[in-house]
């Protein structure tokens, strides 16, 4: 019998500690207890976070962002009249262009907080989901 696996997404929130901590870019992190209601991230092997499940109101759509190429234009017309025709232009004062595709959508957003010393007696050891390292765009 074969089992299907439904992928689900979920957005990592750490809107509440980015002012008060300074996260290394690319830092290793461990993220483990997805399956709990209190999921734990630790990053840089230093900042201990606890998450709490939320629902979304709606639906979150989640882009990518990519530099899009730049605008050629090609002048055209007799060589009289343009001394270009022919010839591709890429204007070097037109602002770079950013090109969004969809990635994914969620219903869950998982937000971060500290994890207090008193809170850690609460955490059940969990193994660890997901090993990598945090991205900063």
């Amino acid at each position: 019998m074969a089992t299907s696996h439904e992928e689900e997404y979920v957005l990592l929130d750490l809107d509440s500690i980015s002012g008060q901590l300074h996260i290394p870019p690319n830092a290793p992190y461990v993220l483990s207890g997805l399956d709990t209601l209190n999921p734990i991230l630790i990053i840089d092997d230093k900042i201990k976070l606890i998450g709490e499940y939320e629902e979304t109101i709606g639906t979150c759509l989640v882009f990518s962002e990519h530099d899009a190429s730049p605008v050629v234009h090609e002048e055209t017309g007799s060589s009289e009249v343009n001394l270009f025709s022919g010839k591709c232009i890429i204007n070097p004062n037109e602002v770079t262009r950013k090109q969004v595709k969809p990635v994914c959508q969620l219903q869950k957003v998982l937000r971060f907080k500290l994890l207090q010393d008193d809170q850690t007696n609460n955490v059940v050891d969990v193994p660890t989901i997901e090993h990598s390292t945090m991205k900063n765009d």
